[in-house]
């Protein structure tokens, strides 16, 4: 596993790993629930190997990132994560950067693009589609189904269980969302000691809750969020990837979805699977990406 570095942000002791060509265009690759920095390992080589600088944080509320002040809401708003994202670039010093993100990182990498499309190259997202956030929006009865953990978590009978068992909680998601045996348990291990961050319960259910109006956002965030209300068109070249068989959004919530995307956009569904496609099938996925026009020229 790559060292863990540390840097600060105006609310953030942002851990992240680093890796690659010191000379390469910087990619920043956010993972998802429940997951974190080990979801990429599998993609890394490849990114490199095509000249990719690589910056893999652990989310708020994940593995060693920690709040700096015990004031600072403990928000997991989908704005305040993107927000996060934009201040790890500034902090590292990143010019134009490309933003890489699955699922919790990939609606994170949708709002850094529509909002500071001026600082990133391309943008990349696994298992979501753009303009999927706001509380109003359409469901299926398939997709309500797949959703059931959200609606759990709204409930206070819900919470208590994820306040009781939220690694079992998330073991059931891993065991839920892909092809039957995708996953070792000793992968799931080396992923779950991120669950242990002090504030990771917290993040998450207020994540869930707050993404379908039962929870109050942190004000700070306000203005984003009606920036971002609308889904705005989305300028920057953008790649998305989605598992044919994923549990927890089905392909169909990526479909059809080309007139809120302004730039070049490509989207490819893979055969067989499910909602950690990096994990799953990290070749298809490297190659993708690579061939979306990231390396540097």
């Amino acid at each position: 596993m790559t060292a863990i570095s540390h840097i600060s942000t105006p609310l953030l002791d942002i851990a992240y790993e680093q890796a690659g060509p010191r000379s390469g265009r910087p990619v920043i690759l956010l993972h998802g629930w429940p997951d974190d920095a080990r979801t990429w390992d599998r993609v890394l080589p490849s990114l490199h190997g095509a000249g990719l600088r690589t910056f893999s944080p652990y989310l708020r509320g994940f593995g060693p990132t920690r709040f700096r002040s015990a004031a600072t809401p403990r928000s997991g708003q989908l704005t305040a994560l993107a927000q996060d994202a934009l201040d790890l670039a500034t902090a590292l010093g990143l010019g134009k950067f490309v933003i890489l993100g699955h699922d919790w990182g990939a609606r994170a990498a949708y709002i850094a693009t529509a909002i500071a499309p001026e600082r990133i190259s391309h943008c990349v997202s696994l298992s979501v589609g753009w303009g999927t956030n706001h509380p109003d929006q359409a469901l299926s009865l398939r997709q309500a189904r797949n959703y059931w953990y959200h609606w759990f978590m709204a409930l206070e009978r819900g919470a208590e269980a994820f306040r009781r068992d939220g690694e079992g909680f998330a073991r059931l998601m891993w065991d839920s969302w892909g092809p039957q045996g995708w996953y070792s348990q000793a992968e799931f291990a080396a992923t779950a000691r991120s669950f242990a961050n002090p504030d990771w319960t917290q993040i998450v259910l207020h994540s869930y809750r707050h993404r379908w109006g039962n929870a109050e956002g942190d004000p700070a965030y306000d203005p984003l969020e009606i920036r971002v209300r609308s889904a705005p068109v989305i300028q920057v070249p953008t790649l998305v990837i989605h598992g044919a068989v994923d549990g927890s959004n089905d392909q169909a919530m990526s479909a059809g979805r080309e007139g809120v995307f302004s730039g070049p956009y490509r989207r490819f569904v893979l055969d067989g699977v499910g909602h950690f496609p990096s994990r799953e099938v990290p070749e298809p996925v490297a190659k993708a990406v690579i061939e979306c026009g990231v390396q540097p020229r």
